[in-house]
């Protein structure tokens, strides 16, 4: 097997399997790519699924959920309220990194032969594996396997266990553990004062070795920001080999050289334990000790123990989050693999946020955005409910920068930012970031959502409380009285990112809406904690008027809502004359032409259709949908799955699998082209989304969950688990039957189509499925911008 530099075949390029993704060979082409499929991480820290050796490489990248580097936000036009740095994720000291000598030869799958190439992610064990057979340019055979995991319970600790064994002949074998600082960004900046800062953004503070053990302490250079990385190792090898172990450590590196002489079919082991830990506040020598301690600690345990905490958790995990799809495996796979990177990405993250790319590469500059609190946190709230409670913890702990924000910009309560890692905002571009406020009442809506599910009463009193009336404020102060008796928002910008500064933004006023009904809610259910934040009930009345009054703009002669007022009556985009070659329209036409024409680049009212589903009726939807889908081209990779969900809504299961598809493949395919740069985690959530509010129907209502199933022809079976109040309701579809299981605790009640269903415990109760209505013709898209169809997308 040779390393090839050619592009892939056509079709899937990863090995289909209910449980696990692999890949056999080596393309360096797509290294990056792979580099993000393979990731690890726990929401604390982050590895790229880069090769061992560290090189070759795509890009390099070792994360820690919220340490960033701060740099000046350049403008052509300075202006009041714009934010004046700029956050941007940088690479903790990689301890990733195990090179090795084969007598006096590099190992590099660039030279020699490369006689097999395997790695496997599995999504039960958690852990990545690889092996690999190689001759060096001097004929020496030998075999390596390694296996790395990001641990969930132990949460600063990444492991690897790594072995070589020579197959040929009598070889000195060297390896080279490392941890080193300042690995690249693939980043390159206009502003040279922000590239210097992002070039070599770690400062060497301190170092220590204790025996094997090697600590590296940095700083920061402008956000002060202080890391401490420890690696220990233990090594054992077959039949008379005898290792040495040296290690040392400079601000530069720090290293363990492993030598040893193998015989034909001797091997040796090497078992890395990397610790990482990271504050603003804790001095270096505390970080320190906490990050050696765990190392230690860890290795005390030893391999064996870390991989069997992990299949623990993930046995956890399954046990409700498992989604079971009968009639299509690279959709079962796919839907298992989403749901794997949402945990990963969430896990151990505590009282931090989960980037747009959470930590499988540097995009988006690291910056968290609203798609966290409306795609992934109600998955994490169904699935892994105490990951979404640090998540809204989290977003809580920044109030005073949101405090400070809504100050500057002249309004009461709490402006949360467009984008950002620690809280304040990072966005420069005001219409796309400042102007979209929704994402205030995404994050209420997140937390009306999870206290609903969850039952969890302390933190609404503690937190929950608190962020629903700092928005409300915030949209009572936003807003004004028409002269038409109704309470408009001016000014924002929707979910549409191909639209902004539009009045009275329908998916913005019905959140606002949800906001302040939510917030009078919560404070009548905990009046004391209400009356501690200054609110009375003149301020919940008022509230509940303006709730009433919300302005929700409809058309009337084309019989839709439009997105925003007056939407409907511009000019239509020409999607005739538009080249397939110009999509993304974003980098071929200015935002001016954009913002004044009918395109939408992502769900926005179809959006509305979904998370407010009961402000609208069945025509509304059906009539909804398709005239968005003649106008929505999805240039976003949140769009997808939106799509998928109100096309089953109305009838349209064919067209809701072929987005299904594309939604489950967008990064394994790398549909978007730009998967080098990380996964895209909130799209991977949609693919749960899809299927269980898409296909099972399911809504959240101040009643409880309603489910309304019917399964596109090519599925025949569906399953899945929803955590209601700590117990698991587990959802079993056929195509004329759905069953629902309670796994324990009291009653509870559900919604089947138009129907109460009172479940208890043990009693499984199955129910026909009416039915389904005639619908009328698939709704057609822009040319050239249809959903690939899912026979393309799942390889059949």
């Amino acid at each position: 097997m040779s390393v090839t530099g050619s592009r892939a075949s056509p079709g899937p390029r990863f090995e289909v399997a209910p449980w696990s993704i692999a890949l056999d060979g080596l393309d360096i082409t797509h290294l990056a790519h792979d580099e993000s499929v393979f990731g690890l991480s726990n929401g604390h820290v982050g590895w790229r699924g880069n090769l061992d050796e560290g090189d070759p490489r795509g890009v390099a990248g070792s994360y820690l959920n919220g340490v960033f580097e701060e740099h000046p936000m350049p403008y052509a036009e300075e202006g009041y309220g714009y934010p004046q740095s700029g956050q941007t994720v940088i690479n903790v000291p990689n301890g990733q990194i195990i090179r090795l000598m084969v007598d006096d030869e590099a190992f590099d799958l660039r030279r020699g032969e490369l006689l097999h190439h395997r790695r496997n992610l599995d999504f039960q064990d958690g852990t990545l594996h690889r092996e690999a057979e190689w001759v060096s340019p001097t004929d020496r055979r030998i075999r390596i396997e390694s296996t790395r995991i990001v641990s969930f319970s132990r949460r600063s600790i990444a492991a690897v266990r790594y072995r070589v064994e020579a197959v040929s002949h009598e070889i000195a074998v060297t390896i080279q553990s490392e941890s080193l600082p300042n690995e690249p960004l693939p980043i390159t900046h206009s502003d040279p004062r922000v590239q210097e800062l992002l070039t070599a953004p770690l400062v060497g503070v301190d170092t220590a070795v204790i025996g094997t053990a090697a600590t590296l302490l940095h700083r920061t250079r402008e956000s002060g920001l202080s890391v401490a990385v420890s690696m220990d190792h233990a090594v054992t090898a077959s039949g008379s080999a005898q290792p040495t172990l040296t290690t040392e450590a400079s601000p530069d590196l720090s290293r363990t050289t492993v030598r040893v002489v193998l015989a034909p079919g001797e091997h040796v082991e090497l078992v890395k334990f990397v610790g990482h830990e990271w504050s603003a506040t804790t001095s270096s020598s505390a970080l320190r000790d906490r990050a050696g301690a765990a190392v230690a600690d860890a290795r005390r345990a030893g391999w064996d123990r870390l991989v069997d905490e992990q299949r623990a958790r993930l046995d956890e995990y399954w046990t409700c989050a498992d989604v079971e799809v009968e009639g299509e495996p690279r959709l079962q796979q796919a839907v298992r693999y989403a749901l794997f990177q949402v945990f990963q990405a969430s896990v151990r993250a505590e009282l931090r946020s989960v980037p747009g790319k959470g930590l499988t590469g540097s995009g988006y500059e690291g910056h968290t955005f609203w798609d966290y609190e409306a795609f992934v946190l109600p998955v994490l709230t169904s699935t892994a409910p105490h990951a979404a409670e640090q998540a809204l913890r989290w977003r809580h702990s920044t109030l005073p920068h949101a405090r400070e924000r809504a100050e500057q910009l002249h309004l009461r309560g709490a402006a949360f930012p467009w984008r950002t890692i620690d809280g304040r905002e990072s966005s420069g571009y005001w219409p796309a970031s400042t102007a979209a406020f929704h994402i205030n009442a995404d994050i209420a809506g997140a937390v009306i959502h999870y206290v609903r599910a969850t039952g969890d009463q302390a933190f609404e009193r503690e937190a929950g409380l608190e962020m629903l009336v700092e928005t409300a404020r915030l949209w009572a102060s936003l807003g004004r009285w028409g002269a038409d008796g109704a309470f408009h928002i001016d000014g924002v910008t929707g979910p549409d990112e191909y639209s902004a500064i539009a009045d009275d933004n329908v998916y913005t006023n019905l959140m606002a809406r949800q906001n302040l009904r939510g917030a009078v809610a919560s404070a009548r259910r905990h009046p004391e904690v209400a009356r501690s934040l200054g609110v009375d009930d003149s301020e919940l009345d008022d509230w509940l008027r303006i709730a009433a009054a919300m302005s929700i703009p409809f058309d009337e002669i084309r019989g839709v809502h439009p997105q925003s007022a007056g939407f409907t009556d511009q000019e239509p985009w020409d999607f005739e004359d538009t080249d397939p070659d110009q999509y993304l329209l974003q980098d071929h036409f200015p935002y001016f032409d954009l913002y004044r024409k009918q395109v939408v680049k992502q769900a926005d009212l179809v959006l509305s259709l979904f998370f407010s589903h009961e402000a609208f009726t069945a025509q509304e939807k059906e009539r909804a949908f398709a005239y968005y889908e003649a106008i929505t081209v999805r240039d976003s990779s949140l769009s997808a799955a939106v799509q998928a969900i109100i096309a089953a809504d109305v009838g349209q299961l064919d067209l809701a699998y072929d987005y299904l598809g594309e939604a489950a493949t967008l990064d394994l395919d790398d549909l978007h082209e730009n998967a080098s740069e990380g996964l895209h985690i909130a799209a991977l959530a949609g693919v749960w989304t899809a299927i269980t509010a898409g296909f099972a129907g399911m809504r959240d209502t101040d009643e409880g969950l309603r489910f309304a199933p019917r399964l596109p022809e090519r599925v025949s079976r569906l399953s899945f688990g929803v955590r209601i109040h700590g117990q698991i309701l587990r959802v079993d579809v056929t195509p004329t039957t759905a069953t629902y299981s309670l796994k324990g605790g009291p009653p509870v009640t559900v919604g089947h189509f138009d129907d109460a269903v009172e479940l208890e415990a043990g009693r499984p109760v199955a129910l026909e499925i009416p039915e389904a209505p005639d619908v009328g013709a698939r709704p057609s898209q822009p040319r050239g911008r249809e959903p690939r169809p899912a026979a393309e997308a799942f390889g059949q």
